[in-house]
Parts: C-alpha cells; structure tokens; sequence
C-alpha cells in the first residue's frame, strides 16, 4: 500500500512540474553560459543534452504507457531519421539565419527591419520570438494536413507506431526545412539577435521530445499556452476529426485562434495511432524518405488493402 502510495505521488510530482523545471532549468542553463561569453551555438548544446537525458530517463522511471516504452521494429529507424534531423539543423539553421538577414538587406538596403526589441530580457525576447514564429509553422502544418501535395512529406511523423521522445525527430528533411525556414527566417528578418534565434532552437527542440514523450504530462491551464503531450497525443489519433488539429509546434495559442485547438475532457487519447487509410505506407527509413516520390503507388496499394464495402455484393 505505502509502496503505490509513493508511486502515485512519484507520478504526480512528474506530471505536473517535470517539464516546466526541465524547460526551465535549460533556458536558465543557456542564458547563463551566454552571460559567461559562451558562444549561443555551444551553449544551446551544453543546456539541450541535459534536458533530453532527463526526458529519457522519465520516460522509463514513470511511463505514460508502458507498452510505449517497447520498440515496434521502429527505434532504428528513429534513430536514422534523428541523426539526420540533427545533421539538419546543425547545417540548415544558421543558413537560414544568415538568408533572413540577406533578404531583409537585399529589401531594405543595407540592414534588417530593426524592429526586434534587443533591448528587453532574454526570456521576454524569447516569448515574442515563439509567438511570430508559431504563425508560419501553425500555418504549414496544417496545410501539410490539408494539401495533398504537402501531406506526402508529413505522413512520415505521423506513421509512427507509438510516442515517445525520439519521435520529435521522425520528420522528412524538407517538412523540417519549411517549418524552420517559416519560423526563423521572420525572426532574422526582424533582427533578431543570435542569442535569442538560439533560445529559440533549445526550446523547440525541448519543448518537441516533451511533446512526444512517454510521460504523464499534466499541465492545466498550461495547456492553453504550450503544445503539449495532452494536446499533441491527439494530433496523432487515427480519426482524422482528431487528428487535423493540435497543430501548434511550441505554442497553442494560434490553434486557439485559428478555433483548431482539441483537448476533449470525457475521454483518454487514443494509443492505437497511425496513419489513417494508408497502410501500405513504408516503414523502413530510406522508404520513408522516397516515399513523396511513389505517393501514388502508396495511395493505391493501400486502397487494394481496404476491407469491401458492406453495400457491395
């Protein structure tokens, strides 16, 4: 008795403060080894790992859903999309820093917008920053859910069998190229300084394996704010009336907007996830990436694979 007393408390005391003082204790770690003169790039580094570490190790100390925490033949592949997504944006980030710097030169000749308010606290530049640039991702991600064309990139995140951290990474490179390019091009355009594009990436990159743990997150009324695990895990339902919405990367805020926001209060989210009516969709990492190139084939092979209709003879 005193044994599952402790663990329901366990499980309390992670659900209601382990990402708030996970996220917290990374930006305080940031900003901190930016005060000391660390360079924005390796301070973000040496404030990331801790926190995903974190989130790994809770995921198997207080499980959301134990049967998650068993890989489905689909570790190896996240590991490969992980790695790449890494390669990613240790290449493509900065590139797109420097092309919104360019583009507000080539526009306004000779220097950025100059509106960004450089002069406020880190964090309050870091809460205006997710804020622009939530619009644009809000946007692509549900046009990538409302556009075919778009959809054939995006299946890839959503073909996962299951949730848990490493799925923050289970994105095809130019899904992950167009999110960011909406987000941090605006931001550099604004000027937006180096230390806060890189707040920006630490909270995003925490904020996505949170997303997707396996843990027991529950925030209240956080979860008008922050895209969280409640919200997202919905985002992620086989029924499409659930699953096109929840379309927040870091924030929800637009979701709320927008009238897209779904957290229904009867109800569990479903564990059975996936894709819906596309079961002939690879599951192996090089198919995974090909995949935008034989969307047709996909699409019709898992037609072939639907059950017949109940009014055919």
């Amino acid at each position: 008795m005193g044994f599952m007393l402790l663990e329901g408390r366990k499980e309390r005391f992670v659900s209601r403060f382990a990402f708030v003082g996970v996220m917290g204790g990374a930006l305080a770690s940031a900003i901190f080894w930016m005060g000391r003169g660390v360079d924005p790039p390796v301070a973000l580094i040496l404030s990331q790992m801790p926190a995903f570490l974190m989130v790994i190790a809770l995921e198997r100390l207080v499980p959301f859903q134990s049967t998650w925490n068993q890989s489905r033949g689909d570790l190896g592949v996240d590991i490969r999309h992980g790695l790449t997504i890494s390669i990613m944006a240790a290449l493509a980030d900065p590139l797109l820093t420097a092309l919104g710097v360019v583009v507000a030169v080539a526009i306004l000749g000779g220097h950025t917008l100059g509106l960004w308010p450089s002069d406020w606290p880190l964090i309050a530049q870091l809460a205006l920053a997710l804020v622009i640039g939530e619009l644009g991702q809000y946007w692509v991600h549900r046009l990538e859910h409302e556009v075919d064309f778009m959809w054939r990139f995006h299946a890839l995140h959503h073909s996962a069998p299951r949730l848990y951290w490493l799925n923050a990474a289970r994105f095809h490179p130019l899904d992950i190229l167009l999110n960011n390019f909406v987000a941090l091009v605006p931001l550099a355009f604004l000027g937006a300084g180096e230390g806060v594009l890189a707040l920006w990436a630490l909270f995003a990159a925490v904020h996505g394996i949170f997303q997707h743990s396996n843990i027991p997150t529950r925030l209240g009324p956080l979860n008008w704010i922050f895209s969280m695990a409640e919200l997202h895990r919905w985002h992620h339902s086989r029924l499409v009336e659930e699953s096109n919405r929840n379309y927040g990367q870091n924030l929800i805020i637009w979701d709320v907007v927008f009238g897209t926001r779904f957290l229904p209060s009867d109800r569990e989210p479903p564990l059975d996830i996936g894709l819906h009516g596309l079961s002939a969709y690879p599951m192996t990492y090089w198919a995974q990436q090909s995949a935008p190139l034989h969307w047709r084939e996909i699409r019709e092979d898992s037609a072939k694979m639907l059950p017949p209709r109940k009014d055919r003879v």
